[in-house]
């Protein structure tokens, strides 16, 4: 028998002494007065007027000597030291004491003092099991250095605390902490735009078509209705209808699915965020972005810059606004204002770069921009002015129809966010997703099918619209410093440990 399992066998041992001595290890009800952060910001009162106080929480260290014992408890606000003297809790409760294990949860009342050494404790009168635990938690040591308490030998096994993710929140403070940061710039998002007019939807993540951006899809079945169906790869084609529909400012926050590679800045369903403003373009929704993630930030840390990686990005504003020409030319020399395909093949052979299967221009100025400029984008920059090929749902620009009026938003040599001046021509939108179609029929798995309901909706009238789209786990990624979409999202998915 190895040591787990003996630990798990006294463990079950001790739950059944429990049940034994006519005690519910896992009752229905549980009382609490404070919780531990509000013992420590009242301290001082609280030693005054010795008021009778319960606390919850998960035994997170136990010591016993004789007729006396303590126990250090964990809520999710702080942690607190309890006192457990025979004499004041009587025969039975310090038998339940003794029989308490790290990782119980444990309920105590009784009143703060301070101890023989100074520490603020609760001295308990008495004791509850909330849950006993039979599982042996993980050892993490800790100790202080400059004032700083410092975890060692903790639960870091990367793939481990992906799969385990409870055992990680558990014993990494910083990962639980990673969590509430993420739920702040969630809820920050939602306040800034409700106070701005903008209405918060939801559409349907089971699309009879997938569409709103190249990606390839998951597919499911409905029993019913006998037809196949797309888990949504975006929001777009949806929240679009609804500016047909007269809403004149909408947004989702929502997951997305894309069956695709995963890596650190990919994983198959992820959350985004989409909003769409009628009577605005992509210039609207750069002056959005801008205010929006500053706020964010000046929120979270009161500053306007911050540390990713080994880098400090300023965000004082205003952020630059580059145009994927200028930036290309900058880095190569080279002139693909006019999408010649010859001078693009051309350098790339100069080169020696892969030349991918079937690209048209569009695609191999992408694949520049990637090569040669992407992850040297640092501070926030709007990358504007994308080929038409490749942005078949946004509105071409005027001086140059090879081109469209859309922007990706890079910090940290990272894609966050995408928009567009939203193509509202109906005839045109028909044109590009007929082109689209024939790409997909061609081999390409990432084009967009032909949506003729979507079509259909534009021919009532769509207002000149600006759209944006932004990667909630990636701008958490950027603004808690993790450089894994995996720490930002609380079930990653994993391959199967056993396959």
């Amino acid at each position: 028998m190895n040591n787990e399992t003996q630990i798990i066998k006294l463990k079950r041992e001790k739950l059944q002494k429990i049940k034994d001595l006519g005690i519910d290890p896992y009752p229905n009800r549980v009382e609490r007065t404070h919780n531990i952060k509000d013992l420590h910001q009242n301290k001082e009162e609280l030693l005054a007027n010795q008021e009778s106080v319960t606390v919850v929480g998960r035994v997170v260290a136990i010591r016993r000597h004789g007729k006396i014992g303590f126990a250090n408890i964990e809520d999710m606000s702080a942690k607190i030291q309890l006192y457990v003297r025979l004499d004041k809790v009587g025969p039975e409760n310090y038998e339940l004491y003794k029989l308490c294990d790290l990782g119980d949860f444990i309920q105590s009342t009784g009143v703060a003092f301070v101890t023989e050494s100074g520490e603020y404790s609760i001295q308990s009168t008495n004791l509850k099991i909330l849950s006993k635990n039979l599982c042996p938690v993980p050892a993490v040591k800790e100790k202080t250095v400059d004032g700083k308490v410092i975890r060692y030998d903790e639960f870091s096994d990367i793939e481990l605390r992906y799969r385990k993710r409870y055992l990680d929140l558990l014993l990494n403070p910083d990962i639980k902490n990673t969590f509430i940061t993420r739920s702040k710039i969630i809820n920050n998002i939602r306040e800034y735009l409700n106070t701005r007019g903008y209405i918060e939807v939801e559409t349907p993540i089971l699309h009879p078509l997938y569409g709103g951006a190249n990606a390839r899809p998951f597919m499911t079945h409905h029993n019913t209705l006998n037809i196949d169906l797309y888990l949504r790869i975006a929001t777009e084609l949806y929240l679009k209808r609804l500016i047909v529909g007269g809403f004149e400012r909408v947004y989702e926050i929502g997951k997305d699915f894309r069956n695709e590679g995963m890596d650190r800045n990919h994983n198959p369903e992820f959350t985004m965020l989409e909003v769409y403003q009628a009577y605005g373009d992509y210039y609207t929704m750069m002056e959005l972005t801008e205010e929006m993630i500053t706020g964010i930030i000046a929120d979270l840390y009161q500053t306007e810059s911050i540390v990713y990686g080994e880098k400090t990005l300023s965000f004082t504003t205003p952020w630059r606004r580059a145009s994927m020409i200028d930036l290309i030319r900058e880095e190569t020399g080279l002139d693909v204002s006019d999408c010649n395909a010859e001078k693009l093949i051309a350098f790339f052979k100069s080169k020696n770069l892969e030349i991918p299967e079937n690209a048209t221009p569009g695609v191999l100025i992408i694949e520049l921009f990637e090569i040669f400029v992407e992850d040297k984008l640092t501070d926030p920059v709007f990358v504007t002015d994308f080929p038409k090929e490749v942005s078949p749902l946004a509105k071409s620009k005027s001086d140059n129809p090879n081109f469209v009026e859309r922007f990706e938003l890079f910090i940290g040599g990272h894609e966050v966010g995408n928009a567009f001046t939203e193509l509202n021509d109906p005839i045109e939108q028909e044109l590009r997703l007929r082109k689209q179609a024939e790409l997909r029929l061609a081999g390409d798995t990432e084009a967009t099918p032909m949506d003729e309901d979507f079509v259909n909706a534009m021919e009532y009238g769509m207002p000149p619209t600006g759209g944006l789209g932004i990667g909630i786990d990636r701008l958490c990624m950027l603004l808690t410093n993790n450089s894994s979409i995996k720490e930002v999202i609380l079930f990653p998915q994993m391959k199967p440990e056993h396959s």
